[in-house]
């Protein structure tokens, strides 16, 4: 479990892409395999790392095309989210 944690963390580091960009990544990600928690979570990472709204809601119109209309539940989970963050 502890490698697992070490090779995410360091996924999401500085490289050839920027933390806020793989967020996003994981962000559509999750949205596509429908997983509310995965997506709550990078959402909070998103916007700790300061994303605006209308980067999300790019992210969120990605997902949709990549996962199709499955993906509107979880996207309505998502702006939920993102309502309460800023509530």
């Amino acid at each position: 479990i502890k490698r697992f944690f070490n090779l995410d963390g360091a996924a999401y580091k500085d490289g050839a892409l920027d933390p806020k960009t793989k967020e996003l990544l994981g962000l559509v990600a999750s949205a596509v395999l429908r997983c509310n928690d995965c997506i709550d979570y990078h959402i909070l990472q998103c916007l700790d790392l300061g994303c605006s709204d209308e980067e999300l809601y790019d992210a969120f119109n990605v997902a949709l095309v990549v996962g199709g209309s499955i993906v509107i539940p979880h996207l309505r989970h998502a702006v939920e989210t993102v309502d309460l963050y800023h509530s």
